[in-house]
Protein backbone atom coordinates (compact mmCIF):
# COMPACT_ATOMS: atom_id res chain seq x y z
CA UNK A 1 0.00 0.00 0.00
CA UNK A 2 2.85 2.50 1.00
CA UNK A 3 4.64 1.75 -2.33
CA UNK A 4 1.33 2.09 -4.08
CA UNK A 5 0.83 5.86 -2.77
CA UNK A 6 4.80 6.64 -3.23
CA UNK A 7 4.36 5.80 -6.77
CA UNK A 8 1.52 7.03 -7.26
CA UNK A 9 2.47 10.93 -5.88
CA UNK A 10 5.44 9.88 -8.19
CA UNK A 11 3.71 9.87 -10.81
CA UNK A 12 1.24 12.88 -10.60
CA UNK A 13 4.63 15.04 -9.76
CA UNK A 14 6.41 13.85 -12.95
CA UNK A 15 3.01 15.59 -14.63
CA UNK A 16 3.39 18.81 -12.87
CA UNK A 17 7.35 19.30 -13.07
CA UNK A 18 7.94 18.89 -16.40
CA UNK A 19 11.13 19.71 -18.83
CA UNK A 20 10.89 22.59 -20.77
CA UNK A 21 11.95 22.80 -24.39
CA UNK A 22 15.68 22.90 -25.30
CA UNK A 23 14.79 26.68 -27.52
CA UNK A 24 12.09 28.18 -26.15
CA UNK A 25 10.59 31.45 -26.66
CA UNK A 26 10.42 34.35 -25.20
CA UNK A 27 6.83 34.02 -24.15
CA UNK A 28 7.22 30.37 -23.62
CA UNK A 29 9.85 30.58 -21.05
CA UNK A 30 8.05 33.80 -19.48
CA UNK A 31 4.99 31.20 -19.17
CA UNK A 32 7.39 28.18 -17.89
CA UNK A 33 8.52 30.79 -15.10
CA UNK A 34 8.37 28.65 -11.95
CA UNK A 35 7.79 30.85 -8.48
CA UNK A 36 10.18 30.11 -5.77
CA UNK A 37 7.79 28.19 -3.98
CA UNK A 38 5.45 25.82 -4.81
CA UNK A 39 4.20 24.85 -1.18
CA UNK A 40 3.89 27.22 1.89
CA UNK A 41 4.00 24.82 4.94
CA UNK A 42 2.45 26.84 7.94
CA UNK A 43 2.49 25.02 10.92
CA UNK A 44 3.99 25.53 14.81
CA UNK A 45 7.41 25.14 15.07
CA UNK A 46 7.48 24.19 18.60
CA UNK A 47 4.83 21.14 17.59
CA UNK A 48 5.49 20.36 14.02
CA UNK A 49 8.97 21.17 13.21
CA UNK A 50 10.84 18.38 13.54
CA UNK A 51 8.65 15.82 12.79
CA UNK A 52 5.53 16.29 10.38
CA UNK A 53 6.64 19.30 8.71
CA UNK A 54 10.33 18.75 8.37
CA UNK A 55 9.25 15.14 7.24
CA UNK A 56 6.94 16.60 4.48
CA UNK A 57 9.09 19.64 3.23
CA UNK A 58 11.79 17.22 2.62
CA UNK A 59 9.65 14.37 1.03
CA UNK A 60 8.37 16.83 -1.34
CA UNK A 61 11.54 18.74 -1.77
CA UNK A 62 13.03 15.28 -2.83
CA UNK A 63 10.22 15.07 -5.61
CA UNK A 64 11.36 17.97 -7.39
CA UNK A 65 8.83 20.66 -5.84
CA UNK A 66 9.50 23.55 -4.04
CA UNK A 67 8.08 23.63 -0.37
CA UNK A 68 8.76 26.82 1.59
CA UNK A 69 9.58 26.05 5.51
CA UNK A 70 11.09 28.69 7.49
CA UNK A 71 13.67 26.64 8.75
CA UNK A 72 14.65 25.22 5.85
CA UNK A 73 14.26 27.97 3.96
CA UNK A 74 15.46 30.56 5.38
CA UNK A 75 19.00 31.76 6.84
CA UNK A 76 19.94 33.70 9.58
CA UNK A 77 19.59 37.88 8.98
CA UNK A 78 16.47 36.99 6.87
CA UNK A 79 13.51 39.18 7.96
CA UNK A 80 10.44 37.08 9.00
CA UNK A 81 7.90 38.60 7.04
CA UNK A 82 10.36 39.87 4.30
CA UNK A 83 10.79 36.24 3.48
CA UNK A 84 7.42 35.19 4.59
CA UNK A 85 4.83 37.38 2.78
CA UNK A 86 6.73 36.88 -0.82
CA UNK A 87 6.78 33.27 -0.04
CA UNK A 88 2.81 33.32 0.38
CA UNK A 89 1.97 35.29 -2.55
CA UNK A 90 3.78 32.91 -4.91
CA UNK A 91 2.70 30.12 -3.57
CA UNK A 92 0.28 27.55 -5.49
CA UNK A 93 -0.92 25.65 -2.48
CA UNK A 94 -0.54 26.28 1.28
CA UNK A 95 -0.35 23.19 3.82
CA UNK A 96 -1.67 24.40 6.89
CA UNK A 97 -0.67 22.32 9.76
CA UNK A 98 -2.84 22.45 12.82
CA UNK A 99 -1.46 21.24 16.16
CA UNK A 100 -2.58 21.97 20.40
CA UNK A 101 -0.22 25.30 20.45
CA UNK A 102 -1.30 26.32 16.92
CA UNK A 103 -3.44 29.45 17.59
CA UNK A 104 -1.19 30.77 20.64
CA UNK A 105 0.89 31.88 17.75
CA UNK A 106 0.64 35.13 16.33
CA UNK A 107 2.85 34.44 13.52
CA UNK A 108 0.57 31.34 12.40
CA UNK A 109 -2.22 32.92 12.43
CA UNK A 110 -1.14 35.78 10.26
CA UNK A 111 0.36 33.59 7.87
CA UNK A 112 -3.12 31.48 7.12
CA UNK A 113 -5.00 34.94 7.22
CA UNK A 114 -2.52 35.93 4.48
CA UNK A 115 -3.40 32.16 2.74
CA UNK A 116 -6.64 32.96 2.76
CA UNK A 117 -7.10 36.48 1.90
CA UNK A 118 -4.47 35.37 -0.91
CA UNK A 119 -7.23 32.89 -2.12
CA UNK A 120 -4.46 29.95 -1.79
CA UNK A 121 -6.25 27.09 -2.02
CA UNK A 122 -5.20 25.24 1.66
CA UNK A 123 -5.01 21.65 2.63
CA UNK A 124 -5.45 21.34 6.69
CA UNK A 125 -3.67 19.20 8.57
CA UNK A 126 -5.13 18.47 12.22
CA UNK A 127 -2.45 16.76 14.32
CA UNK A 128 -3.25 15.74 17.53
CA UNK A 129 -6.34 18.50 17.40
CA UNK A 130 -9.58 18.23 16.05
CA UNK A 131 -10.89 21.37 14.33
CA UNK A 132 -13.29 21.90 16.57
CA UNK A 133 -10.41 22.49 19.18
CA UNK A 134 -9.20 25.42 17.70
CA UNK A 135 -9.88 28.94 18.78
CA UNK A 136 -8.50 32.21 17.86
CA UNK A 137 -6.88 33.19 21.27
CA UNK A 138 -7.32 36.93 22.63
CA UNK A 139 -4.70 37.98 24.79
CA UNK A 140 -6.70 41.97 24.98
CA UNK A 141 -3.85 43.23 22.66
CA UNK A 142 -5.91 42.79 19.18
CA UNK A 143 -8.30 45.16 17.88
CA UNK A 144 -11.85 43.53 17.05
CA UNK A 145 -10.76 44.54 13.26
CA UNK A 146 -7.89 41.95 13.87
CA UNK A 147 -9.74 38.97 15.91
CA UNK A 148 -12.41 39.04 13.30
CA UNK A 149 -9.89 38.53 10.43
CA UNK A 150 -8.24 35.79 12.20
CA UNK A 151 -10.81 34.00 13.50
CA UNK A 152 -12.67 34.06 9.82
CA UNK A 153 -9.09 32.67 8.13
CA UNK A 154 -9.66 29.78 11.08
CA UNK A 155 -13.25 29.33 10.13
CA UNK A 156 -12.19 28.84 6.28
CA UNK A 157 -9.56 26.26 6.98
CA UNK A 158 -11.53 24.48 9.73
CA UNK A 159 -14.58 24.07 7.00
CA UNK A 160 -12.10 22.41 4.21
CA UNK A 161 -11.81 19.01 4.10
CA UNK A 162 -8.22 17.81 5.31
CA UNK A 163 -6.33 15.24 6.74
CA UNK A 164 -6.16 14.17 10.31
CA UNK A 165 -3.05 12.29 12.17
CA UNK A 166 -2.41 11.12 15.65
CA UNK A 167 1.24 11.02 16.24
CA UNK A 168 1.50 8.67 19.15
CA UNK A 169 -1.21 5.89 17.19
CA UNK A 170 -0.95 6.67 13.70
CA UNK A 171 1.17 5.34 10.68
CA UNK A 172 4.11 7.66 10.13
CA UNK A 173 5.08 5.98 6.83
CA UNK A 174 1.33 5.83 5.56
CA UNK A 175 0.47 9.60 6.60
CA UNK A 176 3.38 11.19 4.77
CA UNK A 177 2.66 8.97 1.91
CA UNK A 178 -0.93 10.15 1.92
CA UNK A 179 -0.40 13.79 2.55
CA UNK A 180 2.02 14.06 -0.72
CA UNK A 181 -0.19 12.51 -2.52
CA UNK A 182 -2.69 14.96 -1.49
CA UNK A 183 -0.33 17.78 -2.10
CA UNK A 184 0.68 16.90 -5.48
CA UNK A 185 -2.57 16.21 -6.84
CA UNK A 186 -3.80 19.70 -5.85
CA UNK A 187 -0.79 21.27 -7.62
CA UNK A 188 -1.67 19.23 -11.05
CA UNK A 189 -5.08 20.20 -10.79
CA UNK A 190 -4.17 23.63 -9.94
CA UNK A 191 -1.52 23.48 -13.14
CA UNK A 192 -4.35 22.46 -15.25
CA UNK A 193 -7.07 25.05 -14.22
CA UNK A 194 -3.95 27.49 -14.56
CA UNK A 195 -3.47 26.35 -18.21
CA UNK A 196 -6.97 26.36 -19.17
CA UNK A 197 -7.19 29.72 -18.52
CA UNK A 198 -4.33 30.44 -20.53
CA UNK A 199 -5.73 28.87 -22.73
CA UNK A 200 -9.31 30.62 -22.99
CA UNK A 201 -7.22 33.93 -22.74
CA UNK A 202 -5.13 33.14 -25.65
CA UNK A 203 -8.52 31.95 -27.87
CA UNK A 204 -10.21 34.78 -26.99
CA UNK A 205 -7.57 37.36 -27.70
CA UNK A 206 -7.14 35.32 -31.13
CA UNK A 207 -11.31 35.83 -31.58
CA UNK A 208 -10.64 39.51 -31.06
CA UNK A 209 -8.32 39.81 -33.41
CA UNK A 210 -9.94 38.25 -36.30
CA UNK A 211 -13.14 40.16 -35.55
CA UNK A 212 -11.27 43.41 -35.54
CA UNK A 213 -9.64 41.94 -38.54
CA UNK A 214 -12.68 41.77 -40.48
CA UNK A 215 -13.95 44.63 -39.45
CA UNK A 216 -11.78 46.76 -40.43
CA UNK A 217 -11.76 44.99 -44.03
CA UNK A 218 -15.55 46.11 -44.20
CA UNK A 219 -14.66 49.69 -43.42
CA UNK A 220 -15.47 52.21 -46.33
CA UNK A 221 -12.63 53.98 -47.65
Amino acid sequence: MQRSCSSSALNLCRKLVQVPPRTPSKATVSAMTRPVCDIFINHRGTDTKRTIAGLLHDHLFRLGLRPFLDSRSMKPGDRLFGKINPAIRECKLGVAIFSPNYCDSYFCMQELALLMENKKRVIPIFCDVKPSQLQVMDYGIRSAKQLQRLNWALEEAKFTVGLTFDTLKGDWSEFLNSATEAVVKNLVELEAQDSSKKSTYILHGRVRKKTQKRLNQLEIP
